[in-house]
């Protein structure tokens, strides 16, 4: 801010440029919940709706059914196995319990015991058979858990050959919605960009410049932000392409602001000294002279020596006398100093 702004006139003009972010904020909230939507404009795309849905149910019922068998026989599997391990515990107790008796016997040679020994026997027999049969349940189940898993696995490799090709057709039609949904995001942002260069061009600084550089602000970030991210990149060839249109339309505009600026300034500096300061702001004045800018030409020019009252690279004034107390003053300044009288009256607000 210019020295000499008010000091009122300064925390309002804060104030302003608070309001034109904040605006903008809010905009760019608004418009990022618009961009992000409108991916959700088209329906949701899978992979089986690019499969023979003839084929797809088949397979899909083949394959809860294939599920369904491999859990019943894992469940029947692990019931023998049980069955089989309380068995085989069952035997190696009631042998070691025969052992010990029969190592007893041998010692006293009853041959009272010898019918309690054909029972002992039979029982032992008895309890083989039993775990032989339990092993035999398990081998069974095991098979059955060999032919469900064979046949989940064929039913698999089916469902890959038939989902295969519609995941290429899923990926082609997603690359499709993505080029899709990034012409809305286009068809949303340019008109934002064409509005955003005429409030630049016509409103930056009107009465209402906060709303105008909160709307450039938020067109600017929509673009740079919100729609470059989503460019298709085709191995980068687009976006380096957008980015190269880019470069050359904004360096295009600033070279020829550039050159309307230089010629500007070029028939600026052919007016007389008394109509150059009337094209002038008395703020901006005082703001490049604050910065030992020449407030007419924009180049540097040394304040602090007191012998320097004219520019010397454009002939305007700087310095002057009072025309009541002579004293030398800045002769952009409206009122001396000094003496409080009224001095140039030609500038601008």
């Amino acid at each position: 801010m210019s020295k000499g702004l008010r000091l009122t006139e300064r925390w309002m003009g804060r104030a302003l440029w608070l309001v034109a972010f904040i605006f903008a904020a809010f905009l760019i909230g608004l418009g990022g919940k618009i961009v992000e939507n409108l991916w959700d404009v088209e329906a949701p795309l899978t992979v089986e709706q690019f499969m023979d849905p003839q084929r797809l149910a088949a397979l899909q019922s083949q394959r809860d059914a294939a599920e369904e068998k491999q859990t019943a026989a894992r469940t029947a599997l692990q019931q023998a196995e049980q069955q089989h391990e309380v068995a085989r515990s069952n035997t190696a107790s009631a042998r070691a319990s025969f052992d010990n008796w029969l190592a007893t016997r041998r010692v006293t040679a009853r041959p009272d015991q010898d019918s309690e020994l054909i029972n002992r026997t039979k029982a032992l027999d008895a309890l083989e058979a039993e775990e032989r049969k339990a092993l035999g349940a398990v081998e069974a189940q095991r098979q059955a858990m060999l032919d469900a898993t064979q046949q989940a696995e064929s039913v698999e490799r089916n469902w890959q050959a038939l989902e295969r090709p519609a995941m290429q057709a899923h990926f082609e039609a997603v690359r499709s919605k993505e080029l899709r949904v990034f012409l809305y995001r286009l068809a949303l942002t340019l008109p934002l960009l064409v509005i955003a260069g005429w409030l630049f061009k016509h409103k930056r600084k009107s009465t209402y410049w906060p709303f105008a550089w909160g709307f450039i602000y938020f067109a600017l970030f929509a673009f740079f932000f919100e729609l470059v991210p989503y460019l298709p990149s085709y191995g980068g060839y687009v976006r380096y392409l957008v980015g190269i249109v880019v470069t050359v339309v904004v360096g295009r505009y600033a070279i020829i602001s550039l050159q309307h600026y230089l010629a500007r300034q070029k028939e600026t500096e052919a007016l007389p000294d008394v109509a150059r300061r009337q094209t002038m702001r008395y703020d901006m004045a005082l703001q490049r002279l604050a910065k030992s800018v020449c407030p007419g030409c924009e180049r540097t020019v040394d304040l602090k020596d007191t012998s320097i009252d004219y520019c010397p690279h454009c002939g305007i004034g700087l310095f002057d006398r009072c025309g009541c107390c002579k004293t030398r003053k800045n002769a952009f300044a409206r009122f001396c100093f000094s003496c409080g009288t009224a001095a140039n009256t030609t500038l601008a607000d």
